[in-house]
């Protein structure tokens, strides 16, 4: 069965990325069909896979909707009309249910009005002998506009308000230069953590990561070596009633016993602004790669954002390098997200 992923757009490969980690997490077999630009088109196996991608909603932060495709057309108004009455909705209307459906543009894509296009579809379902319903729909079908036209059914909405109001000037201890919350979670989710298991964040900072891990359901653990930081951190963590534990020190020399840990999701300082206490930045990558392959299960995955590239030194602590992709947040900066594994 094919299922869509409205994505965010504000980043090409995050995203998508979020999206695998979240699938492979629960158990299903996919591959995918096609990606068009915010839409990624994947075709899912498995049992209860509804369920599942209602469950996966909740975690995601670079999506907007899941969605049941229903067909893929032209960005043509005449072709589209055409395609929905010819499409069999017995998988996602059934008899009695009322519908209503709405329209998305992405970016520039086509020049098919939503008003008009909302208003077509509409028409050509009520011919099947469906109702509409405009307030309290048991059905909602949705058509994202992007290279091509991709209808569906709703599965889930991800929630994003709640991104919004953890932004780290919003929480009880703000300090700059720190992961926005929808990429700290989208970092969490690619570690494939798991509620009750234990997320490690050797250069905690302000917790950002902490938070979006604590909320859901994992038991974190932060290292800071800045005592004015981790006070901070300690706040931010109490307002989300996460399951923490916070460690001032190094995270060259973890006081954590070997293999103890699920997941680790870092920021570590660049030494462009931060306070590195450490002979020098390849020292601190050096024995910081060291820690946290003694520290980490084996199986599981590191994901680590930087500055610079840290494939060397994650190769030379022992682990295997999965994935590497980047993120140009502005002119001077470019985050390159590395996912390694220890085997």
């Amino acid at each position: 069965m094919l299922y869509a992923f409205e994505l965010s757009g504000e980043h090409a490969v995050l995203p998508v990325k979020e999206v695998y980690a979240c699938l492979s997490m629960e158990g299903l077999t996919y591959r995918e069909h096609a990606f068009y630009d915010q839409c990624l088109i994947v075709d899912i196996e498995g049992e209860d896979v509804d369920a599942k991608l209602r469950f996966i909603a909740g975690r995601l932060a670079m999506s907007h909707y899941i969605l049941k495709v229903v067909g893929i057309f032209e960005v043509e108004a005449e072709q589209i009309i055409e395609m929905c009455d010819n499409s069999d909705l017995s998988g996602h209307l059934l008899e009695g249910q009322t519908y209503v459906v709405r329209a998305k543009r992405a970016k520039h894509h086509g020049d098919v009005k939503r008003e008009f296009i909302e208003g077509r579809l509409g028409g050509s379902i009520y011919r099947k002998g469906f109702r509409a319903n405009m307030k309290e729909p048991d059905v909602t079908f949705r058509l994202i506009m992007t290279n091509k036209a991709v209808l569906g059914s709703v599965v889930a909405i991800v929630d994003r308000g709640d991104y919004e109001h953890r932004a780290p000037h919003k929480k009880p201890f703000f300090y700059p230069g720190v992961l926005m919350p929808r990429v700290a979670r989208a970092l969490v989710n690619i570690s494939q953590i798991r509620s009750g298991e234990v997320l490690l964040d050797p250069f905690s900072g302000t917790a950002g990561v902490l938070v979006e891990a604590g909320l859901i359901g994992a038991h974190v653990i932060g290292i800071e070596v800045r005592r004015k930081i981790s006070h901070g951190a300690k706040m931010n963590l109490d307002e989300y009633d996460a399951d923490y534990s916070l460690l001032v020190g190094d995270a060259c020399r973890v006081s954590l016993k070997d293999s103890s840990v699920d997941a680790i999701v870092t920021d570590p300082p660049y030494g462009r602004s931060a306070a590195i206490r450490a002979e020098s930045l390849h020292h601190l990558y050096t024995d910081s790669f060291a820690e946290m392959y003694r520290i980490l299960k084996t199986g599981k995955l590191a994901v680590v954002v930087s500055e610079m590239k840290v494939v060397e030194f994650a190769e030379k602590a022992g682990f295997t390098v999965v994935d590497v992709f980047t993120q140009k947040v502005h002119k001077s900066l470019t985050r390159t997200f590395t996912v390694i594994r220890k085997d």
